[in-house]
């Protein structure tokens, strides 16, 4: 790292950046929807006007020593509806999240090549068109407007630089004004700015894509004409990372950290090709020497990945960064295609803003709409046990309560309504040929579903298949009195069941092949279905948070968890497994066909720090990787804990700022986490190598 990085790197992390901070409330920002209500400025003008508003407001900084700038000034993103007007809208549609658009992977390679002066000129000549309608016509004045605020503002940093006396950023400034990049300093300064707007749009956790792909030609061409050396090349690819943490603190999604700002690095394409390159590498040595939560690693592999690429991997999981996260193009891709994805768009998947598997530059999918509890529904049917006569009768059962979830999350979600976003659709395929905004749809629109306390549900299943219906040695009286009291006067009973019972994560084929037919079950559920908008629904492993809101309120359930216990996050075995180290698990994680249950979740599995005593840890770990992506693995994640160190952070937060974790399917500091999220993180700490 070289002294000009070390020193913005330490001015960032001691936040002495948000001194310029100011709220919307000292500009008036926060009553321009009162002003748009009053005047009838329909919603997607309103986006437009409010954009330019926050843009205008933000004072431009520059950090001593920055090279690619902007910074956030102003804290928060005032709605363009007022609450009254919200309440209207709820009343009528249903709403994702907070109502805007969200998790997409914008085109970020058209925009940095085209540069935005381009797009503005498509969306002029497609003005002129007479046949458009008067809502395509008010679409593409409002896309036009979002392009020129952006554009105003580059100029006004450019003339803070020049202010400065900074030649070379006001240059590169003025360069990306209009035109397209054609050095690699431009582009990342470019995709900044971008990105930055995004935000600023009120569009949130906008994932970067395949980062590595479109930045690498830029950086090759400067180091072809000898413009740029590899070392600077790599300092401009570290400060890049650096300003995605200048404003993390903002972004905000359930927790602090949970910000959407991943990435993916290589992967193959359809001729088989490698595209792990130079700026593939530069990432992963970025992320190693900053320590820093942000931006979140995806590293694409499959089974003939060398071990290099997953060595490097492994030394941030050393680190204690909780990414990369590794996805499997070979179950991945064909996955996808059997979902009906084009080739094209399956090969060139990326991944949202935790592990779900969406399309860059023209999908508007929603991969996290909605979650199943495969463990309430296991519970709820035990109180129907006694009228079956046989596993395979009781578990038809459970599949018809599947069917009916899945019926009822299907219909829950007609009628959607998203908040208009012209800008994102200036950086969207499709939207200004179409005149239309990218929250109306894409070219996918498909919906993707969690499924959550799967080892739970499958190790209760196991339990009821042996010792009620096979062994018959628990009787249905005594085992529904014990889940009824939380396993009061039936501690042997609970005993037995949590360590006597089929357990998913040590490679028990009996309890592995109902978490199998469970996830078979799930996405049958959903197959064939078809949401408002066209799209398909997906059924996943991954969990969200539901596994902290699915466990509140559940009873004891017949693998011996008592009521309230914490469920495990997303493909993961039970917290309370005996296990026999992470071999095992990963290979009864690896059975599922996850072709058919294709939304995403990573198999998470935590590591003592103190297996990393000497290198030979970290190629063991990168075999075990490889050996995970070769069993047929689909979605890893690994987290390197300090009990101990955790523990000191409870008490004195103060002490363990750059305390790094990885909670659900992201990465933040473990002092920000709300008490839930750190127990359960502590909790989870079991495996060594």
């Amino acid at each position: 790292m070289t002294p000009r990085i070390e020193t913005l790197r330490s001015f960032i992390r001691a936040e002495k950046h948000h001194e310029f901070r100011h709220t919307p409330e000292e500009f008036g920002l926060d009553r321009m929807n009162e002003k748009f209500r009053e005047e009838g400025v329909s919603p997607v003008t309103r986006s437009a006007h409010m954009l330019k508003a926050l843009l205008e407001a933000e004072t431009p900084i520059i950090i001593d020593g920055e090279s690619i700038v902007a910074t956030r000034t102003i804290t928060r993103i005032p709605s363009i509806f007022t609450e009254e007007e919200w309440e209207d809208i709820r009343s009528k549609h249903t709403l994702h999240e907070r109502g805007t658009v969200s998790n997409l992977s914008a085109d970020y390679e058209g925009i940095i090549a085209d540069g935005l002066g381009k797009r503005k000129e498509s969306i002029e000549a497609r003005l002129k068109d007479e046949t458009l309608t008067t809502e395509q016509t008010e679409f593409l004045v409002a896309a036009k407007e979002s392009i020129e605020a952006v554009q105003s503002f580059i100029l006004k940093y450019q003339a803070c630089a020049k202010n400065a006396g900074l030649d070379n950023v006001a240059e590169v400034l003025g360069a990306i004004h209009s035109n397209g990049a054609t050095t690699l300093h431009e582009a990342l300064q470019l995709l900044r700015i971008v990105h930055f707007a995004l935000w600023e749009s009120d569009c949130y956790h906008n994932t970067l894509g395949r980062f590595d792909q479109y930045i690498y030609p830029y950086y090759k061409n400067d180091i072809k004409k000898g413009t740029l050396t590899e070392e600077q090349a790599y300092e401009l690819i570290m400060e890049f990372f650096l300003a995605c943490n200048k404003d993390s603190d903002l972004y905000v999604g359930m927790q602090q950290g949970d910000n959407g700002q991943s990435l993916v690095l290589g992967g193959r394409d359809a001729e088989g090709n490698c595209l792990f390159n130079e700026v593939s590498r530069m990432c992963l040595k970025a992320s190693y020497e900053l320590n820093l939560i942000d931006p979140k690693i995806n590293l694409r592999c499959d089974s003939n990945t060398p071990l290099e690429i997953y060595k490097l991997g492994a030394e941030l999981t050393k680190r204690g960064l909780g990414f990369p996260q590794y996805d499997n193009d070979d179950v991945v891709i064909p996955g996808l295609l059997k979902l009906g994805y084009t080739e094209e768009d399956a090969y060139n998947y990326v991944v949202a803003a935790c592990w779900e598997f969406i399309i860059p530059k023209n999908g508007m999918e929603i991969p996290n709409i909605d979650a199943l509890s495969f463990a309430e529904i296991v519970s709820n049917a035990v109180n129907n046990l006694g009228n079956y006569d046989s596993y395979e009768s009781f578990y038809a059962y459970i599949v018809e309560k599947i069917n009916e979830e899945c019926e009822r999350i299907t219909s829950a979600h007609d009628n959607l309504y998203f908040a208009p976003a012209p800008f994102l659709s200036t950086i969207m395929g499709g939207t200004i040929e179409k005149a239309k905004d990218i929250s109306e749809g894409g070219n996918s629109n498909n919906y993707g579903v969690h499924g959550t306390g799967l080892s739970t549900a499958a190790d209760s299943l196991a339990a009821i298949k042996k010792f009620y219906f096979e062994e018959k040695s628990i009787s249905l009286e005594e085992l529904t009195d014990a889940l009824k009291n939380n396993f009061a006067g039936h501690e042997q009973l609970q005993e037995r069941l949590r360590n006597e019972a089929p357990k998913m994560g040590v490679d028990n084929d009996e309890a592995d092949s109902i978490g199998c037919a469970l996830l078979n079950s799930f996405a049958e559920g959903l197959r064939g279905k078809r949401n408002e908008r066209g799209g398909i629904w997906r059924a996943g492993t991954g969990t969200a948070m539901y596994y902290i809101f699915h466990a509140k309120d559940l009873p004891a359930t017949p693998d011996g968890r008592n009521a309230g216990e914490v469920l495990p996050a997303n493909f993961t075995p039970s917290m309370f497994l005996k296990q026999k180290g992470p071999v095992s698990v990963m290979r009864s994680f690896s059975k599922p066909n996850l072709q058919d249950a294709i939304n995403g979740g990573p198999l998470t599995i935590e590591l003592d720090e103190s297996i990393f005593r000497n290198d030979e840890t970290v190629e063991k770990l990168a075999m075990l990787i490889r050996s995970y992506i070769r069993m047929g693995g689909h979605q890893l994640q690994l987290n390197t804990l300090n009990r101990e160190k955790l523990l000191d952070a409870k008490i004195h937060p103060e002490l363990h700022k750059n305390l790094i974790v990885r909670v659900w399917g992201w990465s933040g500091y473990f002092v920000e986490l709300d008490e839930c999220y750190q127990d359960h993180i502590i909790e989870r700490i079991k495996y060594k190598i």
